[in-house]
């Protein structure tokens, strides 16, 4: 995709490479510009299952969503939702229940305006463009408030996000500040990139991307770090797990590769 189109929102640098724009490459989407794709495509060499988990990640979206669904959530709020592409949350759910509300929430530019496009026309859908710490922002914005009742149970999806805030930030005050918004009976669905994943190339991937996208950092993160996120729910059975082991439908759910299986942990929990 050329950085040149009239649709690039004003103030994207389209030379350096996004989370956002790398992810949407891996998914086979085409919102990305080409330092995006060269910096997935080399992180791709060094560490070829990382596609594979990505579609591990988009598959436990679908499943975690579906979970929701049966408990009787019908409104989500999805921070760090990325670039739209096949198996998108609104569809997911409003296939299954048209009357569900979705709250997409990025801080990159052009997933939001990609976004725009797609649910243009969907009144039960909104998109904003904000930073996952301006939560009084995001919970208070007016499109939010229009579609989601926060007296209600809220199914709250944080997926591949939090190993790109830093320790400094205080990540798990975060979670927890969201979490004190939503009522009883709320879910929190969460993946993270594991610290104690050990595949082929994966140290190297991750050097590579911090080298390559100074604003991004990644911080691969321990069992009981991620855990540490959930303070103040209760993890559903499994629990935190590998992406893929939570809740399969078969074995299309996992990678070929043993290895690729535990890159990502992942893990829904309700608030009690």
């Amino acid at each position: 995709m050329s950085s040149d189109l009239g649709w690039v929102p004003p103030g994207v640098d389209t030379a350096v490479p996004s989370p956002a724009r790398v992810y949407d490459y891996w998914l086979g989407g085409g919102h990305n510009f080409a330092p995006d794709r060269v910096l997935a495509e080399k992180i791709l060499q060094i560490m070829p299952g990382v596609r594979d988990a990505a579609r591990l990640n988009r598959s436990f979206l679908r499943r975690a969503a579906l979970f929701m669904l049966e408990q009787g959530v019908r409104q989500f709020l999805d921070i760090g939702s990325g670039i739209p592409t096949v198996g998108n949350l609104h569809d997911i759910v409003q296939a299954e229940s048209p009357d569900c509300r979705v709250v997409y929430v990025d801080k990159d530019p052009v997933a939001v305006a990609h976004s725009e496009l797609i649910l243009a026309g969907n009144g039960n859908t909104a998109v904003l463009q904000a930073d996952l710490r301006d939560l009084d922002a995001i919970l208070d914005a007016g499109p939010t408030r229009e579609l989601i009742d926060f007296d209600q149970p809220v199914g709250l999806f944080m997926l591949l996000l939090l190993h790109f805030v830093p320790d400094e930030w205080d990540p798990v005050s975060i979670v927890g500040s969201y979490r004190d918004r939503l009522v009883p009976g709320s879910f929190l669905a969460l993946s993270h990139v594991a610290a104690e994943a050990r595949p082929e190339g994966m140290d190297e991937a991750v050097h590579t991307y911090n080298a390559k996208s100074s604003q991004n950092q990644a911080y691969p993160r321990s069992h009981g770090e991620v855990a540490a996120f959930f303070g103040g729910f209760d993890l559903v059975e499994p629990g935190l797990v590998g992406c893929p082991s939570w809740r399969p439908d078969g074995d299309g759910d996992f990678s070929a590769s043993p290895e690729i299986n535990v890159v990502p942990y992942a893990g829904v929990a309700v608030k009690p």
